[in-house]
């Protein structure tokens, strides 16, 4: 760094987190490197037929997608969204009440700017999704962390947790959860707690932000209902993306809560991008109105069940027994691996040297006070094959740091 640039820096920017998956991709990026770093989707699967088949679009309507669009979203995009996740959401919402994002993170980093100044407090799993959190404390949010078991957040601790921040001078300002197939932990948070949060929310006057990238991707069970279903939309904020169940590249997710919020948003979303590409947005509207959407998913929940089944029996083929520790994943992308007897730092280190990635537990806690002993593991991006090598690699990583 020099001096020049040094003294021009901000107060933000010298305090900035950059991303830790980020860091740690760069080193999975050698040649004959298995990944279960990266949360990524199997390119094998992505409908580039379909996809470009919905492009035609631009043929026929080409000289207004290839124009500003309105910031809150192509209009054709959110009357379709409104329908087809009107059974998620137990509700069609007004056009109002949704804002096209470019990709669900935007989502998070929009209702951040419109609802915490920097120092004050936002409630999240511990642990949960580092992209989501990093973006927070970038604009100077700090965290309350409250643990999770088999059935995610434990939302019993948050009346205490809210009393006692309040009682200390924090202001607390909303609730960030993945109810549902969590990253890093793959687990869902079962209707008594998404029943009990939205009330506390009611009750101590803070909102939620539901995100929901992985809800469509379901394995095994009945889906259960939203917390935004469960309040009506007054209290929650959800958040949805195409990223997963079409392609990430597409950069297009939508939000959906109160106007007085989504106005707000819609704000300060003019002043970041001006609007989410037309030209996507018009796509993914054209692609899901052939019903290549709804024709396409089973596909993917299909493709994605096999292949998290046979890292299973990796896992019990492969790892040593009794040295690991998992919550079986009902739908999503992520295993949250627990070597109780391994630091994870270690093992990552000895996996990388066997040409096998994963990503370490700890940066997935805002407050960096856990995951020594655990990694996150995605089954979605590598083949069948790669998973049953990759895991016994990982394994044979484990065994050279067991007593």
């Amino acid at each position: 760094m020099t001096a020049f640039w040094d003294s021009l820096f901000s107060t933000a920017a010298r305090g900035i987190r950059p991303s830790p998956i980020r860091d740690m991709l760069q080193s999975c990026r050698k040649p004959g490197m298995i990944s279960f770093a990266g949360g990524m989707p199997d390119p094998a699967i992505f409908p580039v037929d379909q996809f470009a088949d919905a492009a035609s679009i631009l043929k026929t309507e080409g000289r207004d997608i290839l124009q500003y669009g309105a910031t809150e979203g192509y209009a054709p995009l959110k009357e379709f969204l409104s329908s087809w996740c009107a059974p998620r959401l137990g509700r069609t919402v007004d056009s109002e009440e949704m804002l096209i994002t470019s990709g669900s993170i935007q989502g998070a980093d929009l209702m951040t700017l419109a609802t915490v100044n920097p120092g004050e407090y936002v409630i999240t799993e511990a642990p949960t999704f580092l992209g989501v959190t990093t973006d927070m404390y970038n604009h100077g949010a700090k965290f309350l962390c409250v643990p999770c078991d088999s059935e995610g957040m434990m939302v019993d601790r948050l009346p205490a947790m809210i009393e006692q921040a309040r009682h200390e001078g924090k202001v607390v300002k909303f609730v960030y959860t993945i109810a549902t197939f969590q990253n890093p932990l793959g687990v869902t948070m079962s209707l008594e707690r998404r029943k009990a949060l939205v009330r506390i929310a009611r009750e101590y006057g803070v909102a939620i932000f539901e995100d929901d990238p992985y809800g469509y991707v379901r394995f095994d069970g009945e889906h259960l209902p939203t917390l935004f279903s469960l309040d009506g939309g007054e209290h929650v904020i959800y958040a949805g993306s195409f990223s997963k169940i079409l392609a990430p590249g597409t950069r297009v997710g939508w939000c959906c809560g109160s106007r007085d919020l989504i106005r707000k948003m819609v704000v300060f979303k003019q002043g970041v991008d001006t609007c989410t590409s037309v030209v996507a947005q018009a796509i993914v509207y054209r692609y899901a109105k052939l019903g290549c959407l709804d024709a396409f998913l089973p596909k993917i929940i299909a493709h994605y069940k096999a292949k998290r089944d046979v890292m299973i029996e990796a896992f019990d083929a492969f790892l040593p027994k009794g040295e690991f520790r998992y919550t079986k994943p009902e739908g999503g992308f992520f295993f949250w691996l627990e070597t109780p007897n391994i630091a994870m730092d270690a093992l990552f280190d000895r996996a990388i040297a066997r040409n096998v990635a994963v990503v370490k537990g700890k940066p997935f806690y805002p407050n960096a006070d856990g995951g020594d002993h655990h990694c996150r593991v995605c089954y979605t991006f590598a083949s069948a094959d790669d998973i049953r090598e990759g895991v016994r690699r990982f394994g044979d990583a484990m065994r050279e740091l067991l007593p």
